[in-house]
Order: structure tokens, then sequence, then C-alpha cells
């Protein structure tokens, strides 16, 4: 199991602002909660300021100090006091609930914002031509649906909106020590202009850490994803202590990148912890002095001393939720990395699409396609070729001959590289893609299940009754074997259809084609995984679903494809013969080569 290739190379580093402008329109959606979220912060930040003081004053009043509010100053000690501490409890209450009323609605605003991501996110992805999944890992487009926009909740809640509450506090606290002393402000103020540049430093190579984190957590999922998808190669080719290894190499470069995170992350916290103690111990011995000098109360200090511990609280927050919005960033960054993929395939502008509903008899059209699924290397090489109403036709090669591209190309799963494809007359890229699909039945070699019951299985989320269902079943002869199943059409079936049969799940891909009623049939060696018995059943359903039908055929048991119209023979991506079964065995070219070799080998 080869490693595989990068989603592409990283574009150059947004900076955090514009980052998080890429957010804001999701805000917008809930403009309401997030407004009323702000405005709780106000009475949240007065009552934060107000505990501090109504202690100092209570020391005040005990010590008869003339910074003792005047309302104060005439009472008992014991009525001042119940006052106190009236208001006290009053600020506390209100903090609680405002607290908690905000904390909710800051949490649901995330999970909002953090679905309508998601759901744009899916939205987009599915969106991407196949091309896109070709080079990228299953397991790193989960873990962007999923760890990474989780972490952009926290952008808004516990980082947009916490850092705004967290500066307002701030805000509040350094205006109220300069109305109450501005010396000892002034010193605070100048200690936090170092300890603010620390974090500054520390959140930027925090910033970078976590970014290469969350590529290894990708890798690792990538690693994982594909174990468990491919576990019986593993496990036939006894791969698990080699793949074991290969997980725990993985897994260790993941661990190593956090423990930077890690580091970085304590670096702030212990940073602000050793900053707090030194203001603190600076306002203590400021403090003392002035009180020794009678240029300072004992409450106004015990009030200033409360108050700057207060403030070092929002600041070691603030640096907690610095954290987490950088991660947020970095899973901006990730998540825009995909945003950014156009649309490669895209339906034609309102009023110029041609509604093939009208005018459609069958006609099928290559004219001069070329392909290339990277660069220049093209696996389809100038074909031109006309299926008429009607015709049954059999792509034949060997392996690599480009077979399977074709029916991608007809499918619009990848754009040509040049030349056009028509559909009676009409250029595939002038329809609406749902239209073109809907018209286009493809059964593959192997059919995908999802989980769910039998018979959304067969519908895919279309509106079809159950009579449909059924006469859809009969008419692929599928019906005996649904009706053998536990509950019928009922049936719970596991993820990828497990629980059936590779027989079986081709089986439904038939019956789920047949209920469309499609205009052209398309069968990429369809048949390739039934028992004789079985297959027996199908070939006669394809027989009525083929009758007035256009039909393209892969297949490579040839005996299976006598009966065709006519057979189109491929050889690296060229076509290099055309004719009837009998043609081109007379003819003695690359068909009668095959033809020989299968007869040969039976």
């Amino acid at each position: 199991m080869t490693s595989s290739p990068p989603l592409k190379k990283r574009r150059p580093r947004e900076n955090d602002w514009r980052l998080f402008l890429r957010l804001v329109p999701y805000g917008r959606r809930h403009g309401r909660l997030l407004t009323l979220s702000m405005l709780l912060l106000v009475p949240l930040a007065v009552a934060g300021v107000l505990q501090p003081i109504l202690i100092g004053q209570a020391i005040s009043l005990i010590r008869q100090e003339p910074s003792t509010f005047k309302f104060l100053q005439g009472l008992t000690l014991a009525r001042g006091l119940n006052i106190l501490e009236g208001l006290l409890l009053l600020t506390v209450v209100l903090q609680l609930v405002f607290s908690g009323v905000q904390g909710y609605l800051v949490q649901k605003v995330g999970q909002q914002i953090t679905a309508d991501i998601r759901n744009d996110l899916f939205d987009h992805v599915t969106s991407l031509a196949v091309r896109f999944f070709d080079r990228t890992p299953v397991g790193k487009l989960i873990t962007r649906l999923t760890n990474d926009v989780e972490a952009l909740g926290d952008v808004f809640t516990t980082g947009a909106i916490g850092i705004v509450s967290d500066l307002f506090r701030m805000l509040a606290f350094i205006v109220t020590l300069f109305f109450i002393q501005q010396q000892l402000s002034l010193m605070l103020v100048l200690m936090l202009l170092p300890v603010t540049g620390l974090i500054i430093y520390f959140q930027q190579q925090f910033r970078l850490a976590n970014y290469k984190a969350r590529e290894e957590l990708s890798a690792l999922n990538s690693t994982l994803q594909e174990n468990i998808v491919g576990i019986n190669v593993v496990q036939l080719f006894r791969r698990e202590q080699f793949n074991a290894q290969l997980f725990r190499s993985t897994n260790q470069h993941y661990i190593r990148e956090v423990d930077k995170t890690i580091f970085h992350d304590s670096a702030v916290s212990a940073t602000l912890e050793w900053i707090s103690l030194v203001a603190i111990a600076g306002i203590l011995w400021l403090g003392g002095l002035l009180v020794l000098q009678e240029r300072l109360t004992f409450g106004t200090l015990s009030t200033f001393i409360l108050s700057a511990q207060r403030l070092f609280d929002p600041l070691r927050q603030f640096a907690e939720k610095f954290t987490a919005i950088q991660a947020g960033f970095t899973a901006v960054e990730r998540i825009n990395d995909i945003l950014n993929e156009p649309i490669e395939i895209r339906d034609p502008e309102q009023g110029k699409g041609i509604s093939p509903l009208a005018s459609l008899v069958g006609e099928i059209r290559f004219e001069h396609v070329w392909f290339a699924y990277k660069d220049d290397d093209y696996v389809i090489k100038d074909l031109d070729f006309t299926i008429h109403p009607g015709e049954k036709v059999a792509l034949v090669g060997p392996t690599g001959a480009g077979k399977s591209s074709i029916i991608r190309l007809l499918c619009r799963l990848y754009e040509p590289s040049k030349g056009r494809i028509f559909l009676d007359g009409v250029d595939i890229r002038d329809l609406p893609q749902s239209e073109l699909r809907r018209r286009m039945g493809v059964i593959l070699q192997e059919g995908f299940l999802f989980a769910g019951d039998v018979k959304s299985n067969i519908t895919l989320g279309d509106t079809y009754t159950l009579d449909e269902i059924k006469r859809a079943a009969m008419t692929t002869n599928v019906a005996q074997f649904i009706e053998q199943l536990p509950q019928g059409y009922d049936t719970q079936l596991r993820e990828r259809g497990t629980n059936l049969s590779s027989g079986q799940k081709q089986l439904l891909a038939f019956a789920r084609t047949a209920i469309r009623e499609p205009h052209f049939l398309v069968l990429d060696e369809a048949t390739a995984s039934l028992d004789v018995g079985t297959e027996a059943l199908i070939q006669d359903a394809l027989d009525h679903l083929l009758v007035g039908r256009t039909a393209i055929i892969i297949a490579h048991r040839l005996s299976t494809i006598r009966n065709v119209d006519r057979i189109l023979v491929l050889k690296r991506g060229q076509l290099v013969e055309s004719g009837s079964h009998e043609e081109l065995l007379r003819h003695g070219g690359l068909y009668a080569s095959l033809h020989n070799l299968q007869m040969l080998g039976q």
C-alpha cells in the first residue's frame, strides 16, 4: 500500500483577519443570537468589576477609612456590611445567571455555524469532479469534514466571542483601576506590554505546529481508512505486522507534532502565571509604601489587589481562547483548500441549457475526442464514432485500451481534454447533469449499496411507489431473491451491502437501473460477478431492457457480445477495428486474436 499524494501544493498562508472574514457570512446567518450574546457581556463585566470594589468597601467600612462611600459613612457597621453583602450577593447571582445564558447562546451559535459549514463543505465536495477524488485520499477528506469543521465552531464560540468578552472585562478592570490609583495602574499596564508580545509569539508558533499536527492526523486517518477498507488483502497477504508498523510510524509523527503544540500552549500558561505573580508582588510593594505614607487606604489597596488578580484571569482565558482560535484558523486554511477547489463539471447557465426530452431518440456521437487523466498522458486519442439510435455496440480491447474511460466521459464524470460528445446532436455540456444521468442507465462491474433498506437502494432517494419497485424487480428477475430476504423489501443492508453476496448486490443494481427506464444503457462488465444461473436470469432481463434502447456494452468475455449490432475494438485509446462479430473474425485483426486466445483458454 503506497503512500497517498497530498491534496495539492498549499497556497500561501493568509493572515488571521482575512481568514476570520471568510467565516463572517456564517455568523450573519445567526446575527440575532450573536448580538444577544454580545450584549450580555456588559452586565457580566459590570458585575465582575463591582465585586472587588464592594469587598474593598467592606474593609474600609470596618477600618472606618475616609475612602468609604458616603452613603455608608452614616450607617452602623452591621447595617453597612449587610448592604454590601446584599449587593455582593446580587452581583454573584446576576453573574451566574447571565454567564449561564450567554454560555448557552454562544455554544448554540457555534453548533449552528459548525453545521452550516459542514453542510456547505459536503455540498461542495459532492459537486467536485471525480478527478479530484482520484488524487485525494478519503481519510484526508473525512478529517476535514469532521475534526477540522469541529474546530471551526470554536473560532466563533470559545474563540471570537470569548476573546471579545475577555477584552471587554480587561478594559473594564483597567479603567476602574485608573480611577482608583493611577500609579499602581500605570505599573500594571507597563507589565502587561511584554507579556502580550510573548503571548503573540507563542501563539504564532502554536499555529505552525497545529497545522503540521492536523496534516499528520489526516495521514493517520487515511492510513486507518485504507487498512479497514482493504482488510481482506491485508489478512490474505499477512500484512498485519507490516501495516501495523507503518501505522505506528505515522502515529509517532502525529504525536511528535502534537507535543509541539502542547509545549507552546503550556509556555503561554507558564508565562502568564509568572507575570501575574510578579505583578501582584509589585503592587503589594508599591501599594504598601503608599499605605505607609498614608497616600492610600488599606481598603482601596485591597480593591486594587483583587481587581489586579481578576485582570489576569481574563488574560489567562484570553490566551487559552487564542490557542483555540489559532487551531480554528488552521482548520479554516485546510477547509479553504477544498472550498477553493473549482467545480470542474457544471450545468449550463440558466436559459442556455437544452432539454433533450422533446427530441431524444438515442444517438451517441464522439467527435475527435482526446482525454488524459493527468497532463498530456492521453488514454483516449482522437476517438471519432457514431452509435445510431437503438444500436447495441460493444467496446472490446485489452486492459488499458480506454473502454471504461469512454463510459466516464459519456456520463460526464470527466470532461474531454479535446473534442466533443453529442447525444442526438446536442453537446452533453449543454445538458443539465441531472437530465443527462437520468437518461443514462449505467451498471458497473461491482454494484455499490448504501446502508439502509432494499427499497431505498433501488430508488436512491427518488419517489417511486412500492408497486413500481416490485415491477422493476420482476423485470430484472430479482423479485424472488428479494422476497427470500428476512424482511423482503424492508430488509436492512449494512454498509456497502456486506450482508449480501456480490451477485445479489449486482442484481439490485440491475433493478436500480430498470426502475428509471433509461434511454441509454451502459453495461461495464455488468455480469462478471454473477454465477451461471444468475447470469441466465440477468441475460433474460437484459433482453427485455435492451429493446428499443441504445446500448454500450463492455465485456472481456467475447462470447457474451456475439449478438450485438457492432463491435468497436480499441487499442491504447484508439479505435482500430469496427464491425460485427463475423466480420471482425474474417478480418483477422486484433479482435480475432483476442477471440482465438479466449477459445484456447477455454
